[in-house]
């Protein structure tokens, strides 16, 4: 899926050295599947860790931590070190990041919605080591989201729920009726508030 050059890799390792152990890196792409889409690559410490949505992908020294949603807008993706006279830069390039995915959800509405929700509300929950999945949508329009990372135990999930994401999925999308969350949430250190 990701292939990191030897430049690349011994560059990481280096930054990392001067890290906390056990920091690694993470990979995001903010509105993945659209034109507007943006790769990053951030440190990644133990407690942004999302066990059940992140995908580990295990190099020499260190590991690269990707949400399993971002997965298919990461395919052939490249990272390289860059010299010039300025410095180092590591680049990455994710050829397939503004690419619209088909979504496993069988109706168009599901369809709409998750891209919705990768394009405009992850990008910015992402920020806060979080993000938002769509579950399923009932025959009467109630949406079923889950959250992971920074978002589970938050303690302003239910004002990001109701005055944030409900609200720019009922403006957006006529057939939805209400927005319900059924995550499991447990604090901890990964809650961001």
């Amino acid at each position: 899926m990701i292939t990191i050059s030897d430049s690349a890799k011994q560059y990481i390792i280096s930054l990392l050295s001067k890290k906390k152990v056990e920091t690694n890196i993470r990979i995001f792409i903010n509105s993945p599947g659209t034109t507007h889409a943006e790769c990053g690559m951030s440190y990644c410490e133990l407690q942004d860790i999302d066990s059940i949505n992140d995908q580990k992908i295990s190099f020499n020294e260190f590991y690269i931590y990707i949400h399993k949603s971002m997965v298919p807008f990461l395919k052939n993706s490249s990272i390289d070190l860059i010299k010039n006279e300025l410095g180092s830069q590591i680049t990455l390039k994710a050829p397939y990041a503004k690419s619209a995915q088909k979504f496993r959800h069988s109706s168009q509405l599901e369809n709409d919605v998750q891209k919705f929700l990768f394009a405009q509300v992850n990008p910015t929950l992402l920020l806060h080591g979080g993000s938002v999945n769509l579950i399923n949508i009932s025959s009467d329009g109630v949406v079923f989201l889950q959250f992971s990372g920074g978002c589970n135990g938050c303690s302003m999930i239910s004002s990001t729920l109701k005055l944030g994401i409900e609200k720019q999925l009922m403006k957006h999308f006529s057939e939805i009726s209400r927005v319900e969350d059924i995550t499991n949430h447990v604090y901890g250190q990964h809650s961001y508030y």
